[in-house]
């Protein structure tokens, strides 16, 4: 499985961004999709996930309200609509998918995810 990001780049705050991941090859079960982040010097963080059959989403709740997370079903591509950005929002933003387990409440944990794209940058200023 590959997973690519596209979308990132410069914004201004209270600007927005949507991230777009393309997944390829082939998923062996209950697939769920994420995104995280990491700014520099900080540990990767989730942002949200989505299981991709139920649509069932999960959010951290510092991003609540303001990211959307989105999939299509059809092609397993993955979205993250951002708006009302702000400077601590930025970070490079990873795009991964798991296909062992579904999502859960500790959907967050980076041991639980398989596969990884290589990363946006998205810079607020």
């Amino acid at each position: 499985v590959q997973l690519v990001e596209s979308g990132g780049g410069s914004v201004q705050a209270g600007g927005s961004l949507r991230l777009s991941c393309a997944a390829s090859g082939s998923f062996r079960g209950s697939i769920c999709m994420a995104w995280f982040r990491q700014a520099p010097g900080k540990e990767r963080e989730g942002v949200a996930a989505i299981r991709r059959y139920s649509g069932t989403t999960f959010y951290a709740d510092s991003m609540k309200g303001r990211f959307t997370i989105s999939r299509d079903k059809g092609s397993n591509a993955l979205y993250l609509q951002m708006s009302s950005l702000k400077p601590e929002d930025t970070a490079i933003y990873y795009c991964a998918a798991r296909d062992r387990e579904t999502c859960g409440s500790n959907w967050d944990a980076l041991s639980k995810w398989a596969y990884w794209g290589q990363g946006t940058q998205v810079t607020v200023s």
